[in-house]
């Protein structure tokens, strides 16, 4: 049976650091829906075509593609249009990883699903790693990643099931409120192939 890691946990909290290492220490297939909703919304993609239904041509960049940002500003004002997205996004994020899984001849697999509970995705992996740090770390790390007010920040941090709630539900998790070496080693652990020195 195939070993599915479900790699998830708040926004700015370490994600992308924990799967970049998966992939670079031990080789390991990353799967990110990030990559699979980016390819949801493309030029010319029904999902897109609904979108600009709904929101009118200013969602749309002069070339066509999405205006992230300002899809942002609405749906992290609003949670009713936020579900929309969402249930236009999932599912086809969904079944993109159910064919990625199926095709690999991979033993252990990560996949990277930010809203893995929010989008009730947990039927896809065998395990849940959930990425924590404290709520103050997060939100300054998203301010100076994303370049954004703290009251934007605090919103997309709000728009996410809370990261207690996330680690109550978890296999493993994963604490980034240290050193990157600190959390590396406890990827080390998780995975149980850590070397005897």
């Amino acid at each position: 049976m195939k070993r599915i890691i479900g790699l998830t946990g708040g926004i700015a909290t370490g994600k992308t650091t924990v799967a970049n290492y998966l992939a670079s220490a031990y080789n390991l297939p990353i799967l990110d829906a990030d990559i699979y909703a980016r390819d949801a919304v493309t030029i010319g993609s029904p999902i897109l075509d609904a979108i600009a239904q709904r929101y009118g041509e200013q969602i749309l960049l002069p070339d066509g593609n999405l205006n992230r940002q300002k899809l942002g500003e609405v749906i992290f004002e609003r949670q009713d249009e936020r579900n929309k997205i969402e249930e236009l996004i999932h599912p086809y994020v969904g079944d993109r990883f159910q064919e990625a899984i199926a095709q690999s001849s991979a033993q252990t697999l990560v996949l990277v699903i930010p809203l893995l509970f929010e989008a009730k995705m947990t039927h896809l992996v065998t395990e849940i790693w959930v990425v924590r740090c404290s709520e103050s770390q997060q939100l300054q790390r998203l301010i100076q990643r994303n370049h954004l007010s703290q009251e934007q920040a605090q919103a997309r941090i709000n728009s996410q099931l809370s990261i207690e709630e996330k680690a109550s539900r978890a296999d493993v998790v994963l604490d980034n409120s240290s050193t990157p070496e600190t959390l590396l080693d406890q990827v080390d652990v998780a995975l149980d192939l850590k070397s005897i020195n």
